[in-house]
């Protein structure tokens, strides 16, 4: 009869001991080859699974911190996290990678069904400089319940500075639902940003409305200096005695800047 060799007893936890050790040796091996910020971008994202959303959040940051692709890229999953926080967190940590793939995932979050989420992917889609996100920036600046909302994407349209975005941002300031002062003032200054005589005659408007507040007549202001229009020098020589010194002192400014040409 043919006997077979146990694999049972010493031997056996031996080999296994063995095994443990070659792995271990290979796992060594690996990590030694890696940079010091391929190093950190592993340690973060194990962090991201944490069941603590504020050390996920930690996480996050430390990833965009690092400004680099591959820890943009290793914040991505973030984007769905379920909590509120993380989101918008992960928003502006994947601004590392290139421009239209960052507005490609961010978009989605444009519609989330938190403020702060949005708002947050709102400012990021600034920062992109994309003229691909200008339609849906433009459709919460016109149509989302939440002002601060509307104001970052006002705030992101003027980043882009494209002409696309005019006729939104005139239509913010000719609204007439009740107005809110980081709104126009935001739309104001966007439409400076952009340099585009389109706008000339909403700021102009804007500029001599009495009823609006005194940060957006001065926002209007300083936008028709930047944009250089011969058209609204007679707004602004009347605002240029305004009884508000900074609205003066802005007209002013504004119509030195037209002078000069």
């Amino acid at each position: 009869m043919r006997l077979q060799k146990s694999t049972k007893g010493p031997g056996r936890f031996i080999l296994c001991a063995f095994c443990a050790f070659l792995w271990l040796l290979s796992t060594v091996s690996f990590a030694q080859d890696l940079t010091p910020a391929q190093l950190e971008i592993q340690k973060q994202q194990q962090r991201l699974s944490s069941s603590d959303a504020e050390e996920r959040r930690d996480a996050i940051m430390r990833l965009g911190s690092m400004r680099l692709a591959a820890a943009s890229r290793a914040v991505l999953p973030a984007l769905k996290d379920v909590a509120p926080i993380v989101r918008a967190t992960a928003a502006k940590a994947i601004l590392s990678l290139e421009p239209e793939e960052s507005a490609g995932y961010l978009l989605p979050l444009l519609t989330d069904k938190d403020e702060f989420v949005r708002r947050e992917t709102a400012y990021a889609l600034g920062k992109t400089h994309s003229r691909s996100v200008i339609s849906a920036l433009s459709e919460r600046l016109l149509n989302d319940k939440e002002n601060g909302v509307r104001g970052a994407a006002a705030i992101a349209l003027g980043q882009i500075a494209d002409e696309a975005a005019v006729v939104p941002l005139v239509q913010t300031l000719e609204q007439k639902r009740k107005p809110n002062v980081f709104v126009l003032r935001a739309a104001a200054a966007a439409l400076g940003e952009i340099k585009s005589r389109a706008g000339t005659a909403a700021l102009v408007s804007a500029l001599s409305n009495e009823k609006f507040d005194s940060d957006v007549r001065r926002e209007a202001a300083r936008s028709l200096g930047l944009i250089g229009d011969p058209s609204a020098t007679s707004a602004l020589k009347a605002a240029s005695t305004s009884a508000d010194p900074y609205l003066s002192q802005i007209a002013y400014e504004a119509l030195q800047k037209l002078s000069r040409g």
